[in-house]
């Protein structure tokens, strides 16, 4: 997934670095996430079919990591940062949740390098202070949003309750894009 970073209207989508889509698309989902989280890597088709499917819609990517049940998901969101930093954000993204069970900084190390990612800077930045900043960032808003799950989605600024299955996310899109159609 790739895509530049606009910076769309509405409570919950207020910043973003990770957003894949359409800059102009009417609709925005906002996913906050966790590497580690079995739940967002089950989410992950269903979110790679609705983009597939859909040319108006843009995804953003935001860090929850849950530091009490997934040990491991702060270092994997610190990771992301680190590709980011290469501009290998959705890469990364794309195979820490198809390998969900590899997020040991071994691991880590390895897939910047199957990647083709400078491994040193990898590692250097994996470390640094402002990517736990952006991380710590991404958990700020979740907390003013009123976020402390995952996967956790918003869609033009309205939490996406339920399912988050094609059929359930589809009809929250189609929600969205008519009432953008109205404010039109």
């Amino acid at each position: 997934m790739t895509g530049p970073a606009p910076t769309p209207g509405g409570t919950v989508v207020d910043r973003d670095r990770h957003v894949y889509g359409d800059p102009a698309a009417p609709v925005t989902i906002v996913e906050y996430g966790d590497f580690e989280c079995p739940y967002c890597g089950q989410a992950e088709p269903t979110v790679r079919e609705l983009l597939a499917e859909r040319g108006d819609v843009r995804y953003v990517w935001r860090h929850l990591p849950l530091h009490d049940v997934h040990p491991r998901a702060e270092i994997a969101a610190r990771a992301s940062e680190a590709a980011a930093a290469q501009g290998a954000f959705w890469p990364l993204h794309d195979l820490l949740l198809d390998h969900q069970d590899e997020l040991r900084p071994a691991d880590l190390e390895r897939h910047a390098a199957d990647l083709g990612l400078d491994v040193e800077r990898f590692l250097g930045d994996l470390h640094s202070p402002l990517l736990a900043e952006r991380v710590a960032a991404d958990l700020d808003s979740a907390d003013r949003s009123g976020v402390s799950g995952t996967p956790t989605f918003f869609v033009n600024g309205r939490r996406h309750y339920g399912a988050y299955d094609i059929d359930a996310l589809s009809r929250d899109v189609s929600l969205a894009h008519a009432r953008a159609d109205l404010d039109a």
